[in-house]
């Protein structure tokens, strides 16, 4: 048979030299898919760093309207909260300067009445402040222990209080502890007036973490929630040192909620008003007997 030339017979050659170099050419490209995935790692980073780079400036450029549009909000949050509080600060001021205006005035009568009764004014007092080391009290006695004695100018009789309000008195001292005598205990027998109606009573201790009052003024009511300060009577504590408020009054029997508790008491105040009346009532009582 004659072979073909010509045209077809060249595409025949053609086939037939793909065909034996097809498996080299195949071998080839998976050789170089291989080396592609290898640094396939290599140049995705750098692909990806180069992005993150070209981003970053305009990532920022657009995070700073929205950073200045949330300090804006906050802004105006302060704002709107620093006029409510200027608000309620002007009011406070304005009744502020009406009590002082009040005060001015009361102060300068005060002076005026003082000049025409040619008052004596109190002695200033001394005072001393101490450190509740124990709690000397158990269910027959209610009393604490403090660090301070005769030694620092502790006396026998002297009162003491937590800020402005009575706690008790002191019944013994040692050269650098003192033990006070808590208004609740049973030993504790304390001049009182009772606020606004004036009515004067005996303030008993029982043991009981609310005193009695004893001695009240007859056809003269308490109610509670009224407020009950020393009287001075006796001479045994100045006048208007606060004590407690009513608890209860009923039957004839009114009962005190003492205004200070004495198991959160840490530091007291002994003051010293230059008053004799208890231990001189003492005094009385260790001759009758």
């Amino acid at each position: 048979m004659k072979q073909h030339s010509g045209p077809i017979g060249r595409v025949a050659t053609l086939k037939l030299v793909a065909h034996r170099f097809a498996l080299f050419g195949l071998i080839a490209v998976s050789f170089g898919l291989m080396l592609l995935g290898k640094a396939d790692t290599v140049l995705v980073e750098r692909v990806r760093t180069t992005v993150v780079d070209a981003a970053t400036p305009i990532l920022d450029v657009m995070a700073r309207p929205a950073a200045s549009i949330a300090d804006l909000v906050d802004s105006v949050r302060h704002l709107v909260s620093l006029r409510a509080e200027n608000a309620q600060l002007r009011e406070e001021n304005a009744r502020l300067m009406h009590w002082q205006t009040a005060a001015r005035r009361l102060a300068h009568e005060n002076q005026a009445l003082r000049a025409q009764l040619n008052f004596v004014p109190e002695p200033d007092s001394a005072f001393i402040t101490g450190r509740v080391v124990a709690d000397t009290g158990g269910a027959f006695v209610h009393s604490l222990l403090i660090n301070s004695g005769a030694s620092d100018g502790v006396r026998k009789g002297q009162a003491v209080v937590a800020g402005e309000v009575l706690v008790g008195r002191i019944a013994e001292v040692g050269s650098r502890s003192a033990r006070i005598l808590l208004l609740t205990d049973m030993n504790s027998r304390i001049p009182v007036m009772v606020e606004p109606s004036g009515a004067k009573a005996i303030l008993a201790g029982d043991n009981d973490d609310r005193p009695r009052l004893d001695y009240l003024a007859g056809g003269i009511s308490v109610s509670p929630g009224d407020r009950v300060v020393t009287s001075g009577s006796g001479g045994a504590f100045p006048p208007g040192v606060p004590v407690g408020v009513i608890a209860s009054a009923a039957d004839g029997v009114a009962l005190l909620e003492p205004f200070v508790q004495r198991h959160r008491l840490d530091y007291v105040t002994v003051i010293d008003f230059g008053l004799s009346g208890i231990l001189e009532f003492e005094g009385q009582e260790t001759t009758r007997k």
